[in-house]
């Protein structure tokens, strides 16, 4: 059941661009209900608040390659290309599969960049796990099963196209070490972390914690996605 949840929410979440800003699916029923927004959707402050704090574990045994090896092909298409030209939109120049053009507001440094070639886009544009693998590791994904970090490093909820350089400057950084450059993202920024925490059961750290609700506070109508 999990697993054709993830299955529908990614392929929802690959063929409709920006859909990701609303979707929240729980994997399961926690027992505990968060505040519904205005729109429906349940508040991030409380989906917050329902998810664990405690330390990180050590990073021992972790690689990439414990959650996956490669991008997987969806339909013939790798989904590299996929989150690409959903963040490019109608924009997006294609040759086959792979995205050769194309322009979008890069929602790290909050630039609008556009590109001419497909060498360009590879050299400009990497794809982010916004929750880092290795964040994700040291906070609970090592004790889940190979397949559960498989989605976590697949779901079109965690990924997104960003500025190369930003997506170093990141690194592995948690919401207390690293936050977007450009303000205006910070909210969804946050509010993916906490979704993709509380789709897992991933833990936050207390810093982490306190440096989300600090983001939090400038937009408390801040949905889930």
């Amino acid at each position: 059941m999990v697993f054709a949840a993830f299955v529908a929410v990614a392929m929802w979440l690959i063929f409709n661009p920006a859909s990701y800003e609303k979707i929240f699916v729980p994997i399961e029923n926690t027992g505990a209900e968060a505040a519904i927004g205005a729109d429906g959707q349940k508040l991030a402050v409380d989906v917050l608040e329902l998810l664990e704090v405690k330390g990180r574990a050590p990073k021992t045994g972790y690689s990439r390659e414990e959650f996956y090896t490669s991008w997987p092909t969806i339909e013939g298409c790798s989904l590299r290309q996929r989150i690409i030209k959903r963040e490019f939109g109608d924009s997006a120049v294609l040759d086959g599969c792979t995205v050769v053009a194309g322009e979008f507001e890069e929602p790290y440094t909050g630039e609008f960049l556009k590109f001419s070639t497909k060498a360009e886009i590879s050299k400009g544009i990497q794809i982010d796990h916004v929750v880092a693998l290795s964040d994700a590791w040291q906070k609970g994904a090592q004790y889940l099963s190979k397949e559960t970090r498989y989605e976590i490093a697949t779901d079109a909820l965690n990924l997104i196209a960003v500025d190369s350089k930003a997506n170093q400057g990141k690194s592995d950084g948690d919401a207390a070490t690293w936050l977007p450059k450009n303000k205006k993202f910070r909210c969804q920024y946050v509010a993916r972390q906490i979704s993709v925490k509380y789709k897992y059961k991933l833990w936050v750290t207390e810093a982490e914690k306190n440096a989300i609700s600090e983001v939090l506070a400038t937009c408390p109508n801040q949905t889930v996605l």
